[in-house]
């Protein structure tokens, strides 16, 4: 991996996504290098995880901005003074701008294969709640660059999980969370590669 490449991992919630980046460096596997942490929200259980690990946090509350160009400018900047080389979301639940000079620099993973159960409202359980519901053998989880849309953006990565008889919200969202626990981390390797 590129020593020189850093991240910043944006989160709103409870951190499960930066622990599992966290604890990738921790598996000697090799290390990714997070810059940052921005937080959306300032009781966010993440930044816990962040500050364990002695990364610097930035808390950028979506509360206190009234249009999503006025909440991404302050997030940039603190990546750009961070300089780091992508940005990561890790169950980062609001809509960014993303800068020209940030393009295919943005990246997310959505639990499920998009273009299915995605856009607007679909986060967290409600995802596996949809997939379900529809009776799809077949879900999991995708990585792409972030554009202005949600779940929108080329897509970089998939990966394919059963859905199996009896699943609940609950059981499903844990073999797709496991599966995104090894993709995402390929992938930002393999982004600070071929950088």
């Amino acid at each position: 991996m590129n020593e020189d490449f850093s991240i910043a991992v944006l989160i709103s919630g409870g951190g499960t996504t930066l622990r599992n980046l966290i604890a990738h460096r921790a598996e000697g596997r090799p290390p990714l290098n997070i810059s940052l942490v921005v937080s959306s929200n300032p009781r966010a259980a993440g930044i816990a995880f962040a500050r364990e690990a002695g990364i610097p946090v930035k808390v950028i509350d979506h509360r206190d901005y009234s249009t999503p160009d006025d909440f991404s400018t302050p997030i940039f900047e603190a990546c750009r003074g961070a300089k780091v080389d992508l940005v990561v979301l890790g169950g980062f639940l609001r809509r960014l701008s993303i800068p020209a000079d940030f393009e295919n620099r943005v990246v997310n993973i959505h639990p499920s294969l998009i273009p299915r159960f995605a856009g607007r409202g679909m986060y967290g359980m409600r995802v596996h709640e949809a997939v379900l519901a529809s009776g799809v053998t077949t879900t999991g989880c995708t990585v792409h660059f972030v554009d202005n849309d949600y779940d929108h953006g080329p897509v970089i990565a998939r990966s394919e999980v059963p859905v199996e008889p009896g699943d609940t919200p609950g059981t499903l969202a844990a073999r797709v969370f496991a599966a995104e626990c090894e993709l995402y981390p390929q992938v930002i390797q393999s982004l600070a590669d071929s950088r």
